[in-house]
């Protein structure tokens, strides 16, 4: 077996093409954000263009949260068996025709149709970019590169907002949707001179070691330890980040806040994860995944509990969101980085399908869970302590990881899976 191998280095990858791959992969993350929120930012324009009610819309809105879902769990997969690149490929042409399809709708049933699509192209698209971004890194920044791969999510949603206004005015609300599904083929073109495979499943894959079934390999013991704990703390991290962020703005106010500052509260969180995302992740580069996890849970629940003691100003609170959303934000990048090293490369897009599946669920359950507590008028300070309970699991969760990854070593020699992992990497994850 060669030294790269064993040090989790990409074999006949020049820098150049390394660099330009993971470029791309930002382009597609960057690209992907923009088509998340496309929806939602045209729905007031379809309202005014065809008179239907904001709500008629409910069902569109949601259809590419499902169709992410159903493919990150039906679809991504196929990365394992078939290649990364080569899924990424199908799923883009795909994304610009449900985009394209999307700008010629003219009925709410068309929206919804042409949105699960869309989200279906999305869910075979993006784990498989998380995945090749972590196996495309350099040996000691898997960390650092999938998070930073990760925030061009953002980034094109925040994108979406700035550039539709003038689209609209200037070509129509379709414009929404055609200029980024003339993006999309032009991406395509890049993608297909210049993206490189990920050379350990490329060679899996040759080898025929991707002729199996991801999913079902997922669900054996002992791998199915790691599966358990990483699908059920990414779930359960979701459900209070969208706790969080879905009632930020309406709490607020109720605590003597002005609407303005609650805008601005969003606009903290969005940047506090970013910040605290890269701070986390170089900290996991470095090791002791455990120890990190552990102690930034331990920070976000002490911030959380931290609104019943801190009186309510702007500096105080701000500092405690900034901690407490920012963390939870950060730390759901940081997992899926954690979760790159605990597995075979051959089942990597697998389990970062299946774990974006379980977030959806926490994405949905977070909001509910938030309006029960909101409709209780426990207040602001009770609201943000109630959200130091999912967090409190999710540290719970965090310390089994040593326990988890003792338990799937086995398996994880026997498959090869150390190649995933630096040597230092290797020994300092269970700490």
């Amino acid at each position: 077996m060669s030294a790269a191998v064993l040090t989790g280095d990409a074999p006949a990858l020049s820098t150049r093409s390394r660099w330009t791959s993971l470029i791309l992969c930002g382009a597609v993350m960057l690209l992907d954000g923009y088509d998340l929120t496309a929806m939602p930012l045209a729905v007031p324009h379809l309202v005014q263009a065809y008179g239907h009610a904001p709500e008629t819309f409910g069902l569109a809105l949601s259809a590419v949260l499902l169709g992410l879902g159903l493919g990150a769990v039906g679809l991504a997969p196929l990365g394992d068996r078939f290649g990364r690149r080569r899924v990424i490929l199908i799923a883009m042409p795909v994304l610009a025709l449900a985009t394209f399809g999307t700008a010629a709708g003219q009925s709410v049933e068309a929206f919804t149709a042409w949105r699960l699509l869309t989200g279906l192209a999305l869910g075979a698209c993006l784990p498989n970019v998380t995945a090749l971004s972590a196996e495309l890194a350099l040996p000691g920044r898997r960390a650092s590169t999938m998070t930073i791969v990760s925030m061009a999510i953002p980034l094109g949603a925040a994108g979406s907002g700035l550039v539709v206004s003038p689209l609209v005015a200037a070509f129509g609300w379709q414009a929404i949707f055609i200029l980024p599904g003339l993006v999309t083929l032009l991406l395509l073109g890049l993608l297909w001179m210049a993206l490189s495979e990920s050379p350990a499943v490329a060679g899996d894959v040759e080898e025929g070691k991707g002729s199996g079934a991801p999913l079902v390999q997922l669900l054996h013991r002992p791998i199915f330890y790691v599966t358990a704990l990483i699908c059920v703390l990414y779930g359960v991290n979701a459900a209070a980040l969208y706790y969080i962020n879905s009632w930020v703005p309406t709490v607020l106010p109720d605590a003597g806040f002005t609407l303005e500052t609650a805008a601005h509260a969003v606009s903290l969180l969005q940047f506090g994860g970013m910040v605290i995302g890269l701070l986390l992740a170089r900290m996991l580069d470095g090791g002791r995944v455990t120890v990190v996890l552990a102690t930034s849970y331990g920070a976000i629940a002490l911030a959380l509990l931290g609104f019943g003691l801190v009186p309510p100003t702007r500096l105080g609170w701000g500092i405690l969101l900034l901690i407490a959303g920012g963390g939870i934000s950060g730390v759901h990048v940081a997992i899926l980085a954690v979760a790159s090293g605990l597995v075979p490369p051959r089942l990597l897009s697998s389990l970062i399908g299946l774990a974006v599946a379980v977030a959806r669920i926490g994405a949905i359950g977070g909001p509910l869970l938030g309006a029960a507590v909101i409709e209780g008028n426990v207040g602001a300070a009770l609201f943000f302590a109630f959200a130091a309970l999912p967090v409190a699991l999710c540290l719970g969760l965090t310390m089994l990881l040593p326990v988890v990854r003792r338990a799937a070593r086995p398996a994880a020699q026997s498959s090869e899976s150390e190649k995933s992992l630096s040597p230092r990497q290797a020994v300092s994850i269970g700490r």
